[in-house]
């Protein structure tokens, strides 16, 4: 699925809602293996609760890639369970010289056949450039993010602009709207707006809604556009909402709060 692809399932579901799958066995509820057969028929039950309020799931790799070969396996079983009319994307944050990024989007564009990946910019534009060749993907770039440490480099004052800044808009004319998303910290939600007079037209993948504090109204109000815009993602707020046999139940009712609170924006 391609950019045009996700607007028009967007439309269709009146939700921007991406669930992320970040599945760690010792939070298994009760019934679960705590091992990878527990983890897939955990995510299994997961998406079918899911699979008719959100347009998009995320798979973070380093929860996956942990486990050794058994996790490779776990993130390529999860991968081929994911609705095909879902926008899928590898929370891989992948970014190195040109040959090595060419081997990472091989990985996940070809081998895995995601949607979309997240990529790491430090590196600049040869580290990026190997992704972006995939036309018919969307290449997902680290913009703003919420953790501590991003006071160091993004939004230190002694860049002026602040280097995020300079980073969305370089990035934002390697590539066009179709091929490019960047990725925007929920907690962040108040500066979605000056981010919008950057990006106006840019699809932006926000994490951090539900256990890190965000809210999806916040940052429909500061980010939607016209065509939604966005893919607000929760994943330990939906996972783990409940650790009893009610799980699945509880983890769709959080998943429709969410996609409810986009719906009023589309």
């Amino acid at each position: 699925m391609n950019i045009t692809g996700l607007v028009e399932h967007i439309g269709a579901k009146k939700s921007m809602l991406c669930v992320g799958l970040d599945t760690v066995a010792e939070k298994l509820p009760k019934g679960f293996e705590k091992n990878t057969a527990g983890m897939l028929a955990f995510n299994k039950e997961i998406v079918e609760a899911t699979k008719d309020l959100a347009v998009s799931y995320k798979i973070n790799t380093a929860f996956y890639e942990a486990l050794g070969l058994e996790g490779w396996d776990l993130l390529e079983k999860t991968r081929a369970i994911l609705p095909e009319d879902s926008f899928k994307i590898a929370d891989a944050k992948r970014g190195d010289i040109g040959n090595t990024s060419s081997m990472y989007a091989k990985a996940f564009f070809e081998r895995m056949d995601f949607d979309g990946l997240t990529v790491a910019p430090y590196m600049g534009s040869d580290s990026i450039q190997p992704f972006l060749d995939y036309t018919d993907k969307v290449t997902i770039v680290l913009g703003l993010t919420s953790n501590q440490g991003s006071v160091d480099f993004q939004t230190n004052p002694i860049y002026q602009p602040q280097l995020y800044k300079t980073v969305l808009q370089s990035i934002s004319t390697w590539g066009t709207t179709e091929q490019l998303m960047f990725v925007i910290g929920a907690t962040k939600a108040e500066m979605l707006s000056e981010i919008r007079g950057i990006i106006p037209r840019h699809f932006l993948l926000v994490p951090g809604v539900g256990a890190q504090g965000g809210s999806a109204d916040d940052v429909c109000r500061h980010g939607a556009t016209s065509n939604g815009g966005l893919l607000i993602n929760s994943s330990r707020g939906i996972l783990y909402a409940s650790s009893g046999s009610d799980f699945a139940e509880v983890a769709r009712s959080q998943a429709q709060k969410i996609a409810s609170a986009t719906a009023d924006f589309l």
